[in-house]
């Protein structure tokens, strides 16, 4: 199956108009598409891509409605499944046969549905959403809420605050495991994208509609990976990967040691090595 019918199959009516996808491109190889977080950005993976493009033709994104890019039209729900197809279209537009992907969070459910829909070469999921219990959901969603709807009075103190060590040791503990080592430039721009994400709130309250249940639906020929960061606080690794586990046998399964929901700058040598061993690389 092409690209192209994959991505119509993914969608059911192969109609979905691919959206505008901003994304950063480095390196030579095969095709690795890398899908951030809610809320984030392309920049999240910066600490692991001059490695990983020695090896791949890396494309790190900007999700719908995050970063740069431009939302999804007015009538797309922001669901996992609906970025998903998005994506699966926009791969196909862009003539990408099969790449492989990586994503965090809620980019990894994104690719894990990818898969699912065999329109990538390999899939590698990092603390991915939908391995949560309801009340672990309510709690990701109440914990990214509160520091994304900060009142506006009070974003420049915070954004002071987290450009020194220790306001980033306070206030991002949820998402990495060493949150000191996150350079304060890059901290301030994910405050910053997280309170303009004009997709924000529609894609939060979208992880209400979305579980993991199993991976009976995942193509044989598409290998499977779930990292997991030791200190995630946000989707607690030791309930929800062992959930993962359960769901998703065939797949290989990494413990980021020392490593939070966010691992990259936390440890970006393991996490550039687990990414390139995922998409078949020694």
């Amino acid at each position: 199956m092409s690209t192209t019918d994959r991505a119509a199959a993914a969608t059911g009516t192969g109609t979905m108009q691919a959206p505008e996808i901003h994304h950063h491109r480095e390196g030579a190889g095969e095709p690795l598409v890398l899908i951030h977080g809610i809320g984030h950005h392309w920049q999240a993976w910066a600490p692991v891509i001059p490695e990983l493009a020695r090896e791949f033709d890396v494309l790190a994104c900007d999700s719908p409605g995050f970063g740069r890019s431009p939302g999804l039209p007015e009538d797309v729900p922001r669901t996992i499944p609906a970025y998903a197809d998005a994506f699966a279209a926009w791969i196909a537009e862009r003539g990408l046969d099969r790449p492989h992907v990586a994503g965090n969070s809620m980019g990894g459910a994104i690719a894990l549905e990818l898969a699912r829909r065999g329109v990538v070469r390999s899939a590698h999921a990092v603390s991915p959403a939908g391995f949560w219990s309801a009340g672990e959901r309510r709690y990701a969603q109440a914990s990214l809420a509160l520091l994304a709807g900060l009142p506006k009075v009070s974003r420049p103190a915070v954004s002071r605050l987290i450009r020194t060590r220790a306001g980033r040791t306070a206030l991002a503990g949820t998402l990495y495991g060493r949150p000191w080592q996150v350079p304060a430039d890059e901290a301030e721009a994910t405050l910053r994208d997280a309170w303009g994400a004009p997709a924000f709130d529609a894609a939060l309250r979208g992880f209400d509609a979305y579980d993991f249940a199993d991976g009976d639906g995942l193509p044989d020929d598409v290998p499977v990976t779930v990292s997991w960061g030791s200190r995630d606080l946000l989707l607690p690794y030791r309930s929800q990967s062992a959930r993962a586990r359960s769901a998703l046998p065939q797949a290989r399964h990494v413990t980021l040691h020392g490593c939070g929901h966010v691992p990259f700058t936390d440890d970006p040598g393991v996490c550039a090595a687990v990414i390139r061993k995922a998409a078949g690389r020694r």
